[in-house]
């Protein structure tokens, strides 16, 4: 297994930079490997705040691996490069099995969201022996499908708050798991791009109507995909809204008064 770790350089700008879509704000990186249950080793990476506490601890589970989703897209790269130091969130990504990425590649073979359910698994159990608090699981596409079908059950369902789903399709998740999800009682936020490919806001609110505490919300112009940084701020501003203590503000700033650094992708 080999990792291939971005190398950032930072430098102090003579004001506050605006936050564009590659720039990299300073925290703790580290390249970290997950081990499964079933035997398999995963390639991760955890982004800390830099100092001061963490408030919230994202585990993130990317999109189908099949069709070109892994640690590195762009929403949870943008998650590692702003929200440790602009919100105090870590954040944990990692390749399912057999996905590759810029980071590297994670042993095993696709497994079609059944064997990956050791994946979400071992992520969270990293979690906690970490020490990292307030967890949730944040999935996208393919990710919210493990999210919704083994998020609601032991060992998962007691070591995390709860789930974001960006761009649920809802293929692999059945009326079953969402009914696991509701006897739960843990929070559930839904954010669908109003021209998702494979299901619209509408669709959404009556197929997660099944999940009282559910909270479906519709974003105007996107897509699966949430392609322009426009989409992708707004994700994370929903995400920080979330899983930030109650009085906190979900609106991230727009400048950083610091060191940056800007990615090559």
């Amino acid at each position: 297994m080999t990792f291939h770790p971005p190398s950032y350089e930072f430098r102090q700008g003579t004001g506050p930079t605006p936050i564009r879509a590659s720039t990299v704000l300073p925290a703790r990186r580290e390249n970290v490997e997950l081990r499964t249950e079933d035997g398999h080793t995963l390639v991760a990476e955890l982004a800390l705040p830099e100092s001061g506490p963490v408030n919230a601890t994202l585990i993130t589970l990317h999109p189908l691996p099949t069709h070109g989703g892994f640690m590195d897209s762009h929403v949870y790269r943008k998650a590692s490069y702003r929200l440790p130091a602009l919100a105090g969130i870590a954040v944990l990504r990692f390749n399912t099995r057999g996905t590759a990425s810029p980071h590297g590649t994670s042993s095993g073979a696709f497994e079609e969201g059944i064997g990956e359910r050791h994946d979400m698994e071992a992520a969270v159990r990293y979690a906690v022996e970490r020490g990292l608090p307030n967890r949730w699981l944040v999935g996208w596409s393919f990710g919210t499908e493990l999210a919704l079908m083994y998020g609601a059950v032991e060992p998962v369902a007691s070591q995390v708050e709860g789930a974001i789903l960006l761009s649920p399709p809802l293929h692999r998740a059945t009326d079953k798991d969402l009914l696991q999800w509701a006897a739960s009682d843990k929070p559930l936020k839904v954010l669908v791009p109003e021209h998702d490919d494979f299901l619209k806001p509408d669709e959404a609110a009556a197929r997660f109507s099944l999940v009282p505490q559910a909270r479906v919300v519709g974003v105007d112009g996107a897509k699966h995909l949430w392609v322009g940084e426009k989409y992708a701020a707004r994700v994370l501003n929903e995400i920080v809204d979330e899983v930030s203590v109650a009085g906190s503000s979900g609106v991230l700033p727009q400048e950083w008064d610091g060191p940056v650094a800007t990615a090559s992708a």
